[in-house]
């Protein structure tokens, strides 16, 4: 077999190298899933500054969000000042299945985009919640606590969708109407946390510090803002090259994300989209919500003072 081909006008190279140590997959392995869920993947990214994770040969892995100059003219992309870099960053915006493959052949194996379009980005289409058990712990407890979230906003009559993260949790998702501010789809975050902490809180935490989570599963509320998520399909950087997969939630407790990996999901999806299938309809946030959400602190910025103080008082007692 070559190693090297062309696809719709992308050349592909050194497809037999292997992906990354323990991928248990080569780089073709990477391009023919793309390809073969790019119809899904395309709509999860197209119109977000896209930001990738790449791993060349020899390279720990690293994020790319500026585009490199050696990017073909036909790859649209979207300017957008960094404040935290203070400079403007050229990103990518994957709007087709051309762009996607030569992602690929860049060796960019996760796909992180915002939750907001670039022609609106003062109005997330999504909040979500990130949800990782506790270092060493199963991933039947992120579930648990995924079940908390949406009993949580069941109560305030909201409803999400549900995907393995790729990693060791998961993500729910939550549909907004395309009226939500930011700050507001921010404040619902947090206030949702909370809700979904106060229902058991034995099993999750909102507590931002790793050494404040006593064993317990991190209900991660500040994927908000300009915050990026991989996305539904999106292979990871994980031993065996898994994917973040669209799960019903009545299945959930059942699944097992390591099935999902880039040599078994095109399999597995056939010719559905579930993540289409399984987003239920936006709804307004509730008012009291996004209240509750505007009394809590953000919690990086709560980590970092009380990393702080906790700095000060080990200076003072020596």
């Amino acid at each position: 077999m070559s190693t090297e081909e062309e696809r719709d006008g992308v050349r592909l190279t050194n497809l037999d190298q292997p992906l990354f140590d323990g991928a248990e997959a080569t780089k073709r392995d990477l391009v023919d899933y793309l390809d073969a869920v790019a119809g899904r993947l395309v709509p999860r990214l197209a119109g977000r500054p896209l930001s990738v994770i790449r791993v060349l040969r020899g390279q720990k892995p690293f994020m790319q969000k500026n585009l490199p100059k050696y990017t073909p003219p036909w790859v649209r992309r979207v300017t957008v000042w960094a404040e935290t870099s203070q400079r403007e960053v050229s990103y990518a915006l994957c709007d087709d299945r051309r762009t996607l493959l030569w992602f690929a052949n860049q060796r960019a194996v996760e796909y992180h985009p915002p939750l907001a379009l670039a022609a609106d980005p003062a109005h997330p289409t999504h909040l979500v919640m990130d949800i990782d058990p506790p270092e060493g712990g199963p991933f039947s407890a992120a579930v648990a606590a995924a079940h908390l979230v949406r009993r949580a906003l069941g109560d305030c009559g909201l409803d999400g969708a549900v995907k393995t993260s790729g990693s060791k949790g998961v993500h729910v998702f939550v549909p907004l109407d395309g009226r939500t501010a930011a700050d507001d789809a921010a404040a619902a975050t947090r206030a949702l946390a909370a809700r979904a902490e106060r229902l058991d809180p034995s099993l999750a935490t909102t507590a931002f510090i790793r050494d404040d989570r006593a064993g317990k599963v991190f209900l991660d509320s500040t994927r908000a803002g300009g915050a990026t998520v991989a996305a539904a399909y999106s292979p990871r950087i994980r031993p065996g090259t898994p994917v973040s997969f669209p799960v019903p939630w009545d299945e959930l407790d059942a699944a097992d994300p390591r099935a999902f990996t880039v040599r078994t999901a095109a399999r597995l999806l056939a010719d559905r989209d579930p993540w289409a299938e399984l987003m239920p309809a936006a709804r307004p946030l509730p008012a009291d919500l996004v209240a509750e959400g505007h009394t809590i602190p953000i919690a990086r910025v709560q980590a970092m003072h009380e990393g702080k103080r906790r700095a000060r008082a080990r200076r003072e007692q020596g």
